[in-house]
């Protein structure tokens, strides 16, 4: 192996904290050049290190940097190695994923343009640099994309709604502010493939006519805020973005900015308002954000992944794009699995699967090697569900139909040793840290269920207390200003429909198996 052997070292967070820095660096100290990548999403065998020989990347993992010189002595000897994986996309794992968002991630070094063109970037943007505006819309819409954020919204009718409007500045928004438990998809693609990113709003930018972009991204992402800027920059560098990006005849400038670790700025509103400078809290609506937004001016705010389907869609078409996933769930999704599962990570597959193949057979079941009681998807405010509805497809309307939704995609996974009553305390306690206090069913609904909790766990006059309970989902659900407030019920309810014996008065409550402790 000569000293530009290619050598893929993960900079993704995870990996950093697992120690692929420290891997990296050892590497270069023998003289070896290493690229630094994305992460494949195995997160159960980071870092990942992967070595290329006649154009096949061989994955070892989990390396740790002891295992440096060993890796590099089999490497050169043609010896095995106990770390060495085999080829990384003939791992099941990996080959049955559908990779159309994540393509890139993990393969190419993410701050380098020629890379990512080599490897099929700018496919999009060049097609949409010659199309007007409301063919771009229109294909958005025909695409079926539906934003990733959480509520599904059609993406399309965002889009033709901001093109329509008629204003001296419009402006294109992308919500980074991934605050899910249980997410970490677009912090993924953020430090693994920027340019996707980039590219998917500048089509955007093209489409509704706007001049001026923002991604608003969470203060606890150093990583993937090192890397975007790095990237924006390089981009500007290749002219993809400033006075005529990418040849488009118009100006788009993109400008990092990084919130201030609320929550609540996930809220489309109450980001904008923090971008403005303002109080991040809820805004009214009417008027919506595509007609009145960031200072008052037509605004397009759509999440990462949502901007990063977008490429796809203009370069391969609409109806491609619609031939993915099922029903009015067209395209794929990126699931995030975590909690106690064997095989945690992110596997991007179409809309359609279910929730037990996905959790079972892709996840391996949990790592604990207990049985899984309860699975949580769509983040902290998502619904609990039990093993008798793991056959249920993952797409929006199956899973709305069980009391349910996809949120960003974040997959938790529970054993029989979770109490469904404190997960259940927990969503109000969590409603009532990061409410931005400005609707008094939110503000208040949450604190005052934390205490209804409280008494119900001391069995203090439950059935008075249960009702009172239930009155107070059905306020928060009715009153609250935005979705916070309004699916903080959503888990409690799951929970005491599902796991109603973790709600019994406490000497007939469930008792927890042996080896096992009721979570603090």
């Amino acid at each position: 192996m000569t000293a530009r052997a290619s050598i893929f070292v993960p900079l993704d967070s995870v990996a950093i904290a697992l120690g692929a820095d420290e891997i990296a660096a050892a590497f270069i100290a023998v003289g070896h050049d290493v690229v630094r990548t994305g992460s494949r999403g195995m997160h159960w065998l980071e870092p990942l290190i992967e070595i290329e020989r006649d154009g096949v990347r061989f994955g070892f993992g989990p390396v740790e940097a002891v295992d440096v010189s060993t890796l590099i002595a089999a490497i050169e000897n043609g010896r095995p190695h106990p770390k060495s994986i085999g080829p990384v996309e003939a791992l099941p794992y990996f080959k049955r994923q559908k990779r159309l968002t994540f393509a890139r991630c993990g393969v190419v070094d993410p701050l380098s343009v020629e890379d990512y063109r080599a490897h099929g970037g700018f496919k999009g943007l060049e097609r949409a640099a010659s199309k007007p505006g409301a063919e771009i819309c229109e294909a958005i819409l025909e695409s079926g994309l539906r934003g990733r954020g959480g509520a599904g919204f059609p993406a399309g009718i965002k889009w033709r709604t901001v093109s329509g409007a008629v204003s001296d500045q419009k402006y294109i928004v992308c919500n980074a502010d991934e605050g899910d438990s249980g997410t970490f998809a677009d912090r993924m693609i953020m430090e693994g493939d920027p340019f996707l990113l980039i590219e998917g709003m500048a089509i955007a930018a093209r489409a509704v006519g706007a001049t001026q972009g923002f991604i608003y991204l969470r203060s606890e992402y150093p990583v993937a805020a090192r890397v975007m800027g790095a990237a924006i920059k390089a981009a500007y560098d290749a002219e993809i973005l400033g006075t005529d990006a990418f040849g488009a005849g118009r100006r788009f400038d993109l400008e990092l900015f990084i919130g201030a670790g609320a929550y609540i700025c996930g809220e489309e509103t109450s980001l904008l308002n923090s971008l403005e400078g303002k109080r991040g809290e809820v805004r009214a609506k009417p008027p919506l954000p595509a007609l009145e937004g960031l200072f008052g001016k037509p605004t397009l705010v759509q999440n990462v992944l949502t901007f990063c389907a977008v490429p796809t869609i203009i370069a391969d078409g609409a109806k491609a794009y619609a031939s993915v996933g099922v029903g009015k769930s067209t395209g794929t999704m990126p699931f995030q699995l975590s909690g106690d599962v064997k095989h945690a990570g992110l596997f991007e597959a179409p809309f359609g699967m279910t929730l037990r193949a996905l959790v079972e057979d892709i996840g391996g079941g949990t790592r604990s090697g207990r049985p899984i009681r309860a699975i949580q998807i769509g983040g902290p405010l998502g619904a609990y569900l039990p093993p008798s509805l793991y056959d249920t497809a993952i797409d929006y309307e199956a899973l709305a139909a069980i009391g349910a939704g996809v949120g960003h995609g974040g997959v938790v996974v529970f054993n029989d040793s979770v109490d469904l009553m404190q997960q259940a305390r927990y969503a109000f306690e969590f409603c009532a840290e990061e409410s931005c206090g400005k609707c008094t069913p939110c503000r208040i609904g949450a604190v005052r269920g934390v205490e209804v909790m409280d008494r119900l766990r001391d069995g203090e006059d439950p059935p008075k207390h249960m009702e009172v309970l239930k009155d107070l989902c059905e306020l928060m659900v009715d009153g609250s200003l935005c979705a916070m407030g309004g699916m903080t019920p959503i888990p409690v309810e799951s929970a005491l429909k599902h796991f109603p014996e973790d709600f019994a008065f406490p000497s007939k409550r469930r008792t927890f198996g042996a080896g096992s402790e009721k979570p603090s």
